[in-house]
């Protein structure tokens, strides 16, 4: 299966699918159709059976996604409503794959700028190499952050640090991006592709429903305590139980050997 667009790469290798933002002349900077074409690209993700992780990553290996494409703003961001307009659209697209039901990869090799961070936040994983750097400039350009955008940042990196981060808009080197915990593995540069191919068939080869009760009961958990649907939970975590993978899991322990999970 292969749905690729000019500005978007989209390909499956065993069970996991990469998507990659393909506009490097620009640092993967983002338009309004290659937001759409990511959004069509995790529909066919979670109806997909095979897939069971998600990479995203960026051509040209200086750049994940450096933010929205400035060149489209006087076409797609100039007047109120077409910034009301774009800024619904992105939101939507962020939430899509905030609460994707299957663990998502942000692979970072170099600038994770502005609409780029906030799509790396919204994975579970981030994985960089050390040459990345990390910035969130909307304070240099009167840039108007929403709600969830600033919560994503609070989740994962602390008050005090997402506000050093908004209010000056300086850069992060990789290291203090990863003491705070804005990515969970660092790797020497040129080792990285290696690395999360490594690590998301990894995840990939374990038990799905687990990984599907774990994602989802973490996507409750960041919710109000009165949203949550505690009910929801409590199923996921039994289907694991009244699995044929738990019976496989079970045996391949007791066989010393890797398990082969099916999904049931």
């Amino acid at each position: 299966y292969k749905m690729t667009t000019k500005k978007m790469i989209f390909n499956i290798k065993s069970n996991v699918a990469f998507i990659t933002f393909n506009n490097p002349e620009k640092h993967n900077a983002v338009s309004l159709d290659m937001w759409d074409s990511l959004e069509e690209m995790l529909n066919q993700c979670e109806k997909d059976h095979n897939v069971r992780v998600v990479v995203l990553n960026g051509a040209g290996g200086k750049s994940f996604v450096s933010g929205a494409d400035i060149s489209k703003f006087e076409k797609e961001r100039s007047t109120k409503e077409a910034v009301l307009h774009y800024n619904s659209r992105t939101q939507k697209v962020y939430e899509r794959l905030e609460s994707f039901p299957k663990p998502t990869i942000a692979m970072i090799d170099g600038y994770c700028i502005g609409g780029g961070l906030n799509v790396a936040v919204c994975c579970d994983i981030r994985i960089c190499s050390k040459k990345s750097q990390f910035a969130m400039p909307a304070a240099k350009l009167s840039l108007g952050y929403p709600f969830s955008s600033i919560k994503r940042l609070f989740d994962i990196m602390g008050p005090g640090m997402s506000k050093h981060f908004m209010f000056t808009a300086e850069r992060i080197l990789a290291d203090e991006a990863l003491s705070c915990g804005l990515v969970q593995k660092l790797v020497e540069d040129g080792n990285l592709e290696e690395f999360v191919n490594n690590y998301a068939e990894k995840i990939a080869g374990n038990a799905p429903l687990t990984i599907k009760a774990m994602k989802n009961i973490g996507i409750e958990i960041l919710k109000n305590p009165n949203d949550r649907n505690l009910d929801e939970c409590k199923k996921l975590a039994e289907a694991c139980f009244d699995s044929n993978d738990y019976v496989e899991g079970r045996r391949a322990f007791m066989e010393k050997r890797k398990p082969n999970f099916k999904g049931n």
